[in-house]
């Protein structure tokens, strides 16, 4: 009979939040962020690392993750190879679905914060993943780059390339704004041709996006 393997134990450290300090577990952590604006927070592997970083600054903390290890077979790891650092990376992040969502980009290398929008009062992981390539394009277009963008969102890629935002998120008063901000993205597909290359981030092989939140 084998064992079933258990699901590793994280900390969530709260900067800002109804309450800030350590939490054991994500309903205590999530206790702490809901409705309150402009929360941050973060999870980790350990709680020293968790302490640790409460006494320090939550933007030196996203985007970075613990040392990773990738359970895939040297021979896989061969074939997909490393990241092209010549690019940026981008992802978004959701408190619920829909619930209060933000997105932004990276250089991929530095972690360097290249643009950030939200959060948005109603929105869902998609629609920030949607929105944070379409960010991206426009950026690298804008500034005559060669790189390439990278996404760990398949979903959001084939919106990207259909040029329309397949969400089943509807308009309200509450998210406004965001529909809005939807409208331009589809608006610049389809005015706009781009060189940029799309690629998936290879998780399984690199660990989280360097974009990532670093949230649940």
């Amino acid at each position: 009979m084998t064992k079933m393997s258990k699901k590793k134990k994280k900390y969530y450290t709260v900067w800002k939040g109804h309450h800030t300090g350590v939490f054991e577990s994500w309903n205590d952590c999530k206790a702490q962020i809901k409705d309150f604006q402009g929360a941050q927070y973060k999870s980790f592997s350990t709680f020293e690392a968790a302490k640790k970083a409460l006494k320090g600054n939550y933007k030196d903390y996203i985007g970075k993750s613990s040392i990773f290890k990738s359970e895939l077979s040297k021979e896989q790891l061969r074939k997909i190879g490393q990241p092209n650092y010549n690019s940026i990376s981008v992802d978004a992040a959701s408190s619920g679905n829909p619930g209060k969502m933000e997105y932004r980009g990276v250089d991929t290398k530095t972690k360097k914060q290249l643009f950030i929008q939200g959060p948005f009062e109603e929105g869902t992981n998609n629609i920030g993943e949607f929105l944070a390539i379409v960010h991206g394009l426009a950026l690298l277009k804008k500034n005559n780059s060669d790189r390439i963008l990278y996404t760990d969102s398949r979903t959001a890629i084939s919106w990207v390339k259909k040029k329309n935002c397949n969400t089943k998120l509807e308009r309200n008063n509450k998210n406004k704004s965001l529909f809005e901000l939807i409208d331009r993205a589809i608006d610049w597909l389809k005015k706009n041709s781009y060189k940029t290359v799309i690629v998936k981030w290879e998780t399984k092989a690199w660990g989280e996006i360097p974009a990532d939140f670093g949230r649940k």
